[in-house]
């Protein structure tokens, strides 16, 4: 994919134009590597050991074709309650606001139990009447014989069907097809 960084907006974001898939989750969850593993582009975002270093909402147009929206991610990351309180704002007004945008994908941690934070950003988007993917990030660090459960167990905490909650891993690759297939999909004129 071809990869162009159009800014980041702590603020205003330019006029939409193209149609727009977001990508959202707490800290710490890979969403950085997960973006850059999609669009085949190490240094697209960029990624830290550090939770919580996207503060702003970052747009990249793809493939003359879309944009995708880096949101800042919520709950490990430590900041001020006031930060957390403007990005919370930010992107409310990111969901409200975006008539390009076609999908919301939600990175969540395979390997942890399911997290509230999670549920209460999904739910959101049910409120809003945006469409969502599920993403279990890092799933190369679950055994192979407990993905399926630790899949399910997301799913349930969720009120997602399971068979919609793609498991995915940047390090070894696993899901970086599929979910470039439903972004494609998404954003087809």
């Amino acid at each position: 994919m071809k990869a162009l960084f159009l800014g980041s907006f702590p603020g205003a974001l330019p006029a939409p134009t193209l149609p727009e898939i977001a990508f959202a989750g707490r800290s710490n969850v890979g969403k950085s590597s997960a973006i850059n593993a999609i669009v085949g582009q190490k240094g697209l975002c960029r990624t830290s050991g550090t939770p919580g270093r996207t503060q702003a909402i970052n747009l990249f147009q793809l493939d003359d074709r879309w944009i995708a929206a880096d949101l800042p991610g919520y709950g490990y990351a430590k900041v001020s309650k006031g930060d957390r309180v403007k990005w919370k704002t930010m992107i409310a007004d990111y969901f409200g606001h975006r008539p390009t945008l076609r999908l919301v994908v939600v990175f969540v941690d395979s390997r942890i139990p399911p997290q509230e934070s999670d549920s209460v950003l999904i739910q959101g988007l049910r409120e809003y009447d945006l469409p969502m993917a599920i993403l279990a990030t890092k799933i190369d660090g679950v055994t192979r014989s407990k993905r399926e459960a630790a899949v399910a167990a997301l799913g349930q905490a969720h009120g997602v069907h399971a068979s919609r909650i793609l498991p995915f891993s940047a390090h070894e690759g696993i899901g970086v097809e599929d979910a470039r297939t439903l972004l494609y999909s998404v954003s087809k004129p």
